[in-house]
């Protein structure tokens, strides 16, 4: 098969062409309101063309990671020892503890990975991972893109949706709540985000499967008299998207959520047991040969292959990651959007070793950098312009299953679009020749 990327490249030669791709595309993205605060979601003309091969491959070593968490999850259940190892703080540790009345406790989950000749994954984002929506509708403004029609005329393929397996993960695990009922469902994050406008996507797409919808903040929440009221309204299941951390930070002010969950009062997807491994110290017991037994040869074999050495920040560790600047990132236990992460060889040596005097006093993890791959994306500014971007792939797994991929574009290092840096590209499968 010929290179779809130089393939596509080579029809946006036709000038034309490429100027009505790009301002479709701006146009779409308005109409559909895809934006990051005010920012357009997305400024490449090209989504991730990805081949089967490397799909397949993608998509194995996910679910080969996720088997590993699995097993891990049950083992940290049982172990007090190895749960004091993750971090929680008192209350999270309560909730995680509170059975969520279904199997998974994350139906929905994202590993963020990079893919370079290995799949090598650096975050697992169990609790609320995001993207869905957003990338949905990107791939539907691409598809009517001239570039794209163009390019589907050569190439066979298709483009990754993960809304309706989103939709589908949660019915599961709510029938598994309670067989009987008829779902209610509430999004509830909080509200003034940037990212509400996916929650409106999720709201419509949810409503025109039958599922009745409200966009509630966790503070409106009421508990009272043995049921959950979003906006007035009875709902007995939970699309939380907002993060335990949050919630508690907030005190009493978000305590319907809590109380009606441990009442048994709501199916709260994803449920507050995904804090075990929501934290990034579960990479740490992943890797570390200590917690070998805890996984089959078949778990081993795929951690030794897609994680990369990671370890909780400790004292005696200090000198050592104060060696190895040049190889290593900092990050917060738990935190999120890029938030306190060091990467080793963007910093002079007293940063560094300034950043490793806080990460000793708190609660951090350090990880080996894993290889960026960087490649040419046709990018709009004042023009269209081919810059080498970093991109990392990032599978969803619903029940255990990978289904569709978050990829980010950015010029720096760090991917993340809730930091300030990315874009979001939706990712099209190629099959083969047309």
């Amino acid at each position: 098969m010929k290179d779809p990327v130089a393939g596509y490249h080579a029809l946006l030669e036709d000038e034309e062409l490429a100027a009505t791709s790009a301002e479709m595309l701006a146009a779409g993205q308005r109409a559909r309101r895809l934006t990051f605060g005010e920012r357009p979601l997305c400024v490449c003309v090209r989504p991730q063309l990805l081949t089967r091969r490397r799909y397949d491959q993608a998509k194995k070593a996910a679910e080969g990671i996720y088997s590993a968490v699995t097993a891990l999850e049950r083992a940290v259940l049982k172990d007090e020892d190895l749960r004091a190892e993750l971090g929680l703080e008192p209350e999270e540790e309560r909730l995680a503890m509170a059975d969520p009345g279904f199997r998974s406790s994350s139906p929905s989950a994202r590993l963020d990975s990079f893919f370079a000749d290995e799949v090598r994954f650096v975050e697992y984002n169990a609790e609320s991972p995001a993207g869905m929506a957003y990338s949905d509708n990107l791939a539907a403004i691409f598809a009517g893109l001239p570039a794209m029609k163009a390019f589907r005329k050569k190439y066979r393929g298709r483009f990754l949706q993960t809304r309706r397996s989103q939709l589908r993960a949660m019915l599961h695990a709510f029938t598994q709540w309670d067989r009987g009922a008829k779902p209610s469902m509430a999004i509830v994050d909080w509200e003034g985000l940037p990212t509400a406008p996916e929650f409106e996507m999720f709201k419509t797409f949810f409503e025109a499967a039958g599922v009745q919808t409200e966009i509630c903040d966790p503070r409106a929440l009421e508990f009272r008299s043995g049921k959950l009221y979003a906006q007035g309204k009875h709902v007995n299941l939970v699309y939380r998207r907002v993060l335990t951390s949050e919630l508690l930070h907030r005190g009493d002010e978000t305590r319907a959520l809590r109380d009606a969950y441990l009442a048994g009062a709501a199916c709260v997807v994803n449920s507050f047991r995904a804090k075990l491994l929501h934290k990034k110290m579960s990479l740490a017991l992943l890797s570390d040969d200590r917690y070998a037994h805890l996984y089959t040869p078949a778990q081993r074999a795929a951690i030794r292959r897609h994680i990369p050495w990671t370890r909780r920040v400790r004292p005696e560790l200090a000198e050592e990651i104060a060696r190895r600047r040049d190889s290593l990132v900092l990050k917060p236990n738990d935190e999120y959007g890029g938030k306190g992460v060091v990467l080793g060889w963007t910093v002079g040596q007293s940063e560094w070793e300034a950043a490793i005097k806080v990460a000793v006093t708190q609660s951090y993890v350090v990880q080996e950098a894993v290889e960026i791959p960087r490649v040419p994306f046709p990018v709009v500014l004042d023009g269209l312009h081919y810059i080498d971007l970093a991109v990392d792939l990032d599978p969803y797994l619903f029940d255990g299953r990978a289904g569709g991929f978050m990829t980010r574009v950015s010029a720096a290092a760090l991917l993340n679009v809730t930091a300030g840096a990315g874009s979001v590209v939706p990712t099209f499968v190629v099959e083969g020749m047309a």
